[in-house]
Parts: structure tokens; C-alpha cells; sequence
């Protein structure tokens, strides 16, 4: 066990204006990333889900690897699987596990309350961030997580009279906290890389898949699509969540990532022709709308000139 991992009280290290915009930057790509994912799916037709979860994540973890051993070389890589300690630990199994629970979800609730209940993810986050690390959250981004959750009620709000079981919910419910509790200790722990932890949690996917799916053989175009499904959608928007967030505040963090469920019926209307309901745009315009108020106020109070008093500058006697 590490230092930091044994430590009760771990301070994020300071971010600069520029690292916390560089942040932003990969958070939002992290978002784009994700949202490939519902228009990759309707190209696979593997029949199990669970051969499709398997793929997916052995494709992912395989990305990971390469991608850490490219930036940091084979020793390099092994000390960062020996030095992410239980935070790396804890963020691999939220991510295991909200992985796991959103396939076994889909199979007693609708998807659109699986959306609805990620989209409290940025609210979650912030209560963590405050119960647990007394970190700040700024009255705008309230503001903005309460536009974001109302933007996706809208979105989702025609295909909630559907039957849905408790199970289903719960489970969907769980998603969300494992991914708020991930994005708060990536946060707090800044110090620790995350991206090997995010790979463990590939594995972890990969080896419980492994335990249900009743095949492993799909065709060549599926494999290719899978390839597509877990380096592109899944690995690379786990290393560009992995190291922007923790350059930006959980609930900012957060807040970016909704752009994923906003961006999602976007390109499935593009590439498969489904063209979006009329509430599905109105309340993609809400939380976009909201996100780019939100973000121009965060960059707009970075450049804002430090003054005597303020921010830590000591006041002239």
C-alpha cells in the first residue's frame, strides 16, 4: 500500500488556469468518446450481450496498456499498476461494476431511466465531493447541474410510462454512484494516475463477462465494429476521463460528461437515421445551453485579475 493510499487526508494538489482548461478539454472529450457508443451498438448484431461485453472490454484493457506502455514504457506501466493503492483500486471497481450493472440493468428497466438516473451523476458528485472532502461547489454549477437534470427529464420524459422493475432501477441508480464516487476520488487523489485503475476495471468487466456470456465467436464485421466498440468508445474515453479529471472539480467533471447522453441521439439520428423527438431536442437544447453558460463563467472567473484580499493574495496594510 502506498502513501497516498494510506492516508486518510489527501490533498489535490494546485492546478493552474491552463491545466483545469486542458481538463475541461479532456473531460469533454471523454463525453465524445462515450457518445459513439449507442451508434457503434446498432452495427453489432452478436446476439449476447454479454460476448458483446466481453469484447468490448478486452478490446478497452488492450488499449490501455499499450497506450500507458507507450507513454510510460514497460516499468514505467508496472509502477503505475503497483502505485495506484486503494484509490486506483476503488475506481477500478466502480468502473467494474457500473459496467456490469448497466448490461444486467437493460434487462428490467427502460434505457431512458438509465439515462435519467446518470444524469444525476453531477449532482451525486457534488454531494460526495462536499460530505466527504468539504469541497466546494460553486452556486453556478448548482444552478447548472439542476438545468442539466431538468434538460434530460425532458429528453426522457416519453418513454418513462413503460413498465419498470425496482431491480431495474436500483441497478440504474447504482450506475450513477459508482461513477460519482469514481469521478470524486479521481478528483481528490490527483496525485495518483488513474488510467491503470481504469484499465483494472476493464479487466475486472472483462473477466465477469467472461463468467456469463455463452459464446465468444462473433463475425469478422462484428469483431471489427467491437474493435471500434472498445478502443474508441470505451479506452480512449477512459484515458481522456482518467487524466482530465483530475485537473477540474468532481462536479464540473461531471457536469462536461453529460454531454455524452446529449451527443448519443445525435449521431445515431446521423448515422442510422433516427431522427429525434421533439422533446429529445428540446431538452438537449436545456443542458447544452446550460453546459456552455456554465463553462463560459468557469473560464470567464479564471481570467478574471486576482485582486488584493481575494483568492489567498494578501490584502496591503
Amino acid at each position: 500500500m502506498t502513501d497516498t493510499a494510506s492516508s486518510p487526508i489527501a490533498v489535490s494538489p494546485a492546478v493552474s488556469p491552463r491545466e483545469e482548461r486542458i481538463g475541461f478539454l479532456l473531460i469533454f472529450l471523454s463525453a465524445l468518446m462515450w457518445s459513439f457508443g449507442g451508434a457503434i451498438a446498432r452495427f453489432i448484431d452478436a446476439g449476447d450481450s454479454w460476448t458483446v461485453v466481453f469484447w468490448r472490454s478486452v478490446w478497452a484493457a488492450a488499449f490501455l496498456i499499450c497506450f500507458m506502455i507507450w507513454r510510460d514504457g514497460w516499468h514505467g506501466t508496472v509502477r503505475l499498476f503497483r502505485g495506484m493503492g486503494l484509490p486506483g483500486l476503488a475506481v477500478a471497481f466502480c468502473f467494474a461494476t457500473a459496467s456490469t450493472s448497466f448490461v444486467v440493468a437493460l434487462a428490467y428497466t427502460t434505457v431512458a431511466n438509465i439515462l435519467l438516473m446518470q444524469a444525476g451523476v453531477p449532482l451525486l458528485a457534488a454531494l460526495f465531493a462536499w460530505v466527504l472532502f468539504r469541497e466546494r461547489v460553486a452556486l453556478a454549477t448548482w444552478v447548472a447541474i439542476a438545468a442539466v437534470i431538468a434538460g434530460v427529464a425532458i429528453m426522457v420524459s416519453e418513454s418513462l410510462d413503460g413498465a419498470v422493475s425496482p431491480i431495474g432501477d436500483g441497478l440504474a441508480l447504482l450506475i450513477a454512484v459508482m461513477f460519482s464516487i469514481a469521478t470524486v476520488i479521481t478528483r481528490r487523489f490527483a496525485h495518483v494516475r488513474m488510467t491503470p485503475a481504469t484499465c483494472l476495471g476493464t479487466m475486472l468487466a472483462a473477466a465477469f463477462a467472461a463468467s456469463q456470456a455463452s459464446q465468444f465467436g462473433v463475425s469478422s464485421s462484428d469483431m471489427g465494429f467491437l474493435f471500434a466498440f472498445g478502443v474508441v468508445n470505451l479506452g480512449l474515453g477512459l484515458a481522456f476521463f482518467a487524466t482530465g479529471a483530475r485537473l477540474v472539480p468532481a462536479a464540473v467533471a461531471a457536469l462536461l460528461g453529460t454531454f455524452e447522453p446529449i451527443l448519443g441521439p445525435i449521431w445515431v439520428w446521423l448515422i442510422h437515421s433516427e431522427v429525434p423527438s421533439g422533446r429529445t431536442i428540446l431538452g438537449g437544447a436545456v443542458v447544452v445551453t446550460a453546459l456552455l453558460v456554465h463553462i463560459g463563467l468557469e473560464f470567464k472567473r479564471q481570467a478574471r485579475p486576482v485582486r488584493p484580499g481575494v483568492t489567498g493574495m494578501p490584502s496591503p496594510n
